[in-house]
């Protein structure tokens, strides 16, 4: 089962949507216009995916 939630986007702003997937304990957010995505565990909080054009990782 899957629940969607109209959210911002925390990368640029704009209207994006989180994804609940339920059976698969996952929470998808994406947004359409900057491209951001991220795939995190419900459970643990845990990110097992993500992309953010614009923000840049410290090494």
């Amino acid at each position: 089962m899957q629940t969607v939630q109209k959210i911002y986007c925390p990368n640029c702003g704009c209207q994006a949507e989180r994804y609940y997937i339920s059976d698969r304990q996952l929470t998808r957010t994406q947004c359409p216009s900057c491209d951001y995505l991220m795939i995190s565990c419900t459970l643990t909080g845990r990110v097992i995916e993500a992309y953010a054009p614009g923000i840049y990782a410290h090494s």
